[in-house]
């Protein structure tokens, strides 16, 4: 019999913040860091974490504001995306560690790509999962909403960016794009709409969508890392994303040429309906190029 790794449910205080994360395998393994995105958190890696922790001492924390962290409010905490990384710093920092591959989606790309740029020694690896690096990536019809409350904060667009908030579109980025929807459990945008609607959680989410104007411009900084560096990539996408369109994964390839990149079919959220998929893909690729 297969005996399936423990995974630890635990909480660090970091800068007087208390973080959850989740913590598996031995403590002397090669570290990997998972990072959500929005609007979920570590709960997208409850499968992923034991499939690996048999080979890898696996950390996914909840940033601040999501999940089982504190989210405290707006107006005692400025919410950004060099805060988010200051803090995941900090808990690194916290647990001893000092070199690992990295997981990012979504939100955790641009939280993983300001922890790169910071301390590019520490990054042994990185596996981008719809976490976009590229202006390539972003798929217009969706971030057009995005874009114009950036430009203006209105009572029109900040409307229109609420609806990002909504039941039904935290349900939207499960399905879209997935061919069999009835392997994605509706307890995963169910969790994450309970989590979104705490109070205050709506203002926590507008500035960080606010604040994701920040990114593209850090591309630029990205991709000179990515030349000078040449971490070991690798890209698995689900291609039927509405978000982060498979241009974003290609891209990778243009300043890593070795890059690894899987277009597979899923969305937004490719663990729920390809988790074994990527999982193997993980393993296969982390023994051959982290170090």
């Amino acid at each position: 019999m297969i005996e399936t790794p423990q995974v630890h449910h635990r909480y660090a205080t970091v800068h007087g913040r208390r973080l959850f994360y989740r913590e598996a395998g031995p403590a002397d393994a090669p570290v990997l860091v998972l990072l959500h995105g929005f609007p979920t958190s570590s709960f997208m890696f409850r499968n992923l974490i034991p499939a690996l922790a048999d080979r890898y001492h696996v950390i996914a924390p909840d940033h601040l504001g999501f999940g089982l962290s504190d989210a405290p409010a707006v107006e005692e905490f400025d919410y950004t995306f060099d805060a988010l990384t200051d803090l995941t710093v900090g808990l690194l920092r916290e647990l001893g560690v000092t070199r690992y591959a990295m997981y990012v989606q979504d939100y955790g790309a641009p939280i993983g790509w300001r922890l790169a740029l910071a301390n590019p020694g520490t990054v042994t690896a990185i596996i981008t999962q719809n976490g976009n690096g590229y202006d390539a990536g972003f798929v217009p019809a969706f971030w057009k909403t995005v874009w114009a409350y950036h430009a203006e904060q209105t009572p029109a667009t900040e409307h229109a960016i609420r609806g990002a908030l909504t039941l039904e579109s935290t349900r939207w980025q499960y399905l879209t794009g997935v061919a069999d929807e009835t392997l994605v459990s509706p307890d995963t945008w169910h969790h994450d709409f309970a989590l979104l609607s705490r109070p205050g959680n709506d203002e926590i989410q507008l500035a960080l969508f606010r604040d994701y104007a920040t990114n593209p411009p850090l591309y630029p900084a990205l991709h000179t890392y990515l030349r000078e560096h040449q971490p070991p990539v690798l890209a698995v996408w689900g291609k039927g994303d509405e978000i982060f369109g498979p241009e974003g994964a290609t891209a990778f390839a243009e300043d890593v040429p070795d890059a690894e990149i899987h277009l597979l079919d899923g969305g937004h959220f490719l663990l729920e309906s390809a988790g074994a998929e990527v999982a193997a893909l993980i393993r296969d690729f982390l023994a051959r190029k982290a170090h």
